[in-house]
């Protein structure tokens, strides 16, 4: 029998809707918000404002792009965190009101999840792209989290190592910003890095032990360079921009892809993923290929559409979440918090609409 969801993504400040029909992706709608560009960073109370404008078009232009009527659904999906509590507030709220009216089951997803399961959502026009094989170690870095993740089945996720403090996104948004590049950095810093040295100035991240991440010092260390070099030299950031987005992208790549590389090893996992809003700088995924060529392993990038924030990666969560039976309840909260899911959560899972 054909599974039809229509998934809501509102977790920060892109409202989108996708709908996936039994694993394909059939549509995929996304509102992105430009108010926030000029405040250097997303305003919550202004992000969940254009949240409620967007919702309606964005789910009515979904459901028409993918062919597909109200009645035809056999579940709505909707992000339940992590992520901004208005935010997230404004989608859940619509898909409760509407699975109600159409008495059909309610799926909560959760966003980092998503990114994962990303990796499995089937195009139309690609139906035979490369998946990944369980288990796979997935790289999910945005700009919120930096997480390794164990995925050993789409259900059974554990988080093996993350962040200490900033997020490689972050950091990358943070540096832009400390040299006085547009909101949001880490692209236009991956975009100038293209003409930069990348050894003209190093930036070495804080050792932290096994899997985990850490970038706050290294925004440090980046702040300190530029404020040291413009003392002397009033020219300097004007002058060295692409060295310095070269220098902070390596340092932060290579950052990335050392716990990466020590965590594949000593599991002795040889599928790896790659996800998140970070995903689609060219840096990260040139060298993880490079790497995953060297170590013989098999990696797996997110088409570049996939990267940002979108409902068909909540889609396709929902899509196996509906087939082990896993439904929400009309009463169950947005959560700015939520952690992963895990093989012992699952267990405890409602199996009933």
């Amino acid at each position: 029998m054909s599974t039809t969801i229509l998934a809501i993504e509102s977790s920060c400040d892109d409202t989108s809707a996708a709908v996936v029909r039994d694993g394909f992706e059939l549509s995929n709608v996304i509102a992105n918000q430009q108010v926030h560009r000029a405040y250097g960073g997303v305003v919550p109370e202004l992000a969940s404002r254009a949240h409620q404008q967007n919702i309606v078009p964005v789910v009515d232009k979904a459901l028409k792009d993918a062919g597909v009527r109200p009645e035809e659904l056999s579940a709505v999906a909707f992000t339940r965190g992590p992520g901004l509590l208005g935010s997230l507030l404004v989608g859940s709220s619509f898909a409760k009101g509407l699975a109600l009216a159409l008495g059909v089951p309610l799926v909560e997803v959760n966003h980092l999840h998503a990114h994962v399961l990303a990796l499995f959502l089937k195009d139309p026009a690609q139906p035979l792209r490369p998946v990944p094989s369980f288990p796979f170690l997935c790289l999910l870095v945005s700009g919120g989290h930096t997480q390794l993740v164990l995925a050993r089945d789409y259900l059974d996720l554990e988080i093996v190592g993350q962040t200490q403090d900033d997020a490689a996104g972050e950091a990358f948004d943070k540096c832009a910003k400390t040299i006085g590049l547009p909101y949001p950095g880490g692209p236009v810093v991956d975009r100038l890095a293209q003409s930069g040295d990348e050894k003209a100035f190093v930036f070495k991240p804080a050792r932290v032990p096994g899997y985990d991440f850490s970038f706050s010092g290294l925004k440090t260390s980046f702040l300190y360079t530029v404020r040291d070099k413009a003392r002397h030299d009033p020219d300097f950031v004007r002058s060295r921009t692409p060295d310095l987005c070269a220098s902070i992208q390596r340092a932060i790549v290579d950052s990335l892809l050392e716990k990466l590389e020590k965590a594949a090893d000593e599991l002795g996992i040889r599928e790896i993923g790659l996800g998140g809003g970070v995903s689609a700088n060219s840096a990260l995924r040139r060298e993880l290929l490079a790497l995953a060529q060297r170590k013989g392993w098999t990696a797996h990038l997110p088409p570049l559409r996939l990267t940002t924030d979108n409902a068909a990666m909540i889609g396709i969560t929902a899509h196996h979440k509906f087939l082990a039976g896993q439904f929400a309840e009309q009463h169950l909260p947005a959560q700015a918090r939520y952690p992963l899911p895990s093989q012992a959560d699952n267990l405890h899972k409602t199996s009933s609409p």
